[in-house]
């Protein structure tokens, strides 16, 4: 473990956190598309508000990463993993708008389980984030975030076949495509997520 003699801003760990449970409150938004009696213009609403609260969060990450001389690890990689996170609330509120827009009525049933995969792995990253502070116990977090990732693009492809099958005509084929592309986008951030901690980890082992 590298020594360090000056001290390091504890907050960097704290909004890091508190992004990861903003992220996990999107994610659970998005479980509740697919209910019955869902109202999906106030969800859109609510996913657009933690998307605003996910910028607030990189702005603070921003400013006191200015503010501060000794950042907890690399600014490159507060930077980079501040922006990953960004992009995968972006992704989930993106997805979740245009279901609205498109007016998308019917979903098809395959996708609440590309939205389980992206609920679970924001489980996940919520869990792993506090521990950044002591850099232990993250190995199992990335190594899980891979294998649902590896998970969402099965999910992705068979939603592709389904889409393409014949049920449905090609201007509702298009706007469900892009809703499940924003939403194995969102996957994928995810996992760029893990990757840059586990750079992190290595970095300060």
């Amino acid at each position: 473990m590298r020594i360090r003699l000056t001290p390091r801003d504890q907050s960097f760990y704290e909004l890091f956190t508190e992004s990861a449970r903003n992220i996990l409150v999107g994610s659970r938004l998005l479980v509740e598309l697919f209910n019955e009696d869902a109202d999906r213009e106030v969800i859109a609403d609510k996913m657009r508000a933690c998307e605003h609260a996910g910028d607030e969060c990189v702005h603070l990450l921003m400013q006191r990463m200015n503010q501060t001389f000794v950042t907890p690890f690399d600014r490159q990689d507060i930077y980079r993993l501040a922006g990953e996170m960004d992009d995968v609330m972006d992704f989930m509120e993106a997805a979740a708008d245009l279901v609205v827009l498109y007016k998308l009525d019917e979903l098809p049933r395959g996708m609440i389980g590309q939205v389980e995969v992206l609920e679970r792995a924001a489980e996940l990253t919520a869990e792993a984030m506090p521990r950044l502070k002591s850099m232990r116990d993250l190995k199992e977090y990335w190594i899980e975030i891979n294998r649902l990732e590896n998970q969402g693009d099965q999910v992705y492809r068979q939603l592709l076949a389904h889409l393409f099958g014949g049920d449905y005509d090609a201007l509702t084929v298009l706007k469900l495509k892009e809703v499940i592309d924003q939403l194995e986008q969102a996957m994928d951030s995810f996992e760029h997520v893990a990757n840059t901690v586990e750079t992190i980890a290595v970095k300060e082992s």
